[in-house]
């Protein structure tokens, strides 16, 4: 495969989570996987914390004018 060419996504999460496990072994990659996970949950969080305390009127006006 030359370097301008992907592979679907299935493929890619297959032999990276094969790699994964053949470096670190399945209890390592399955930590490595849930930190990942644990920091988008984080990113939601603020993000809807921060639109729970947002005035859109003035984000909006602040925004457009």
């Amino acid at each position: 495969m030359s370097t301008n060419e992907y592979i679907n996504e299935e493929e890619l999460f297959r032999k990276a989570i094969r790699l994964l496990t053949e470096k670190l072994g399945p209890l390592e990659t399955s930590r490595f996987l849930a930190v990942a996970e644990k920091k988008r949950t984080e990113s939601v969080k603020r993000h809807r914390e921060w639109q729970a305390g947002l005035d859109k009127g003035k984000f909006f006006k602040e925004i457009f004018q």
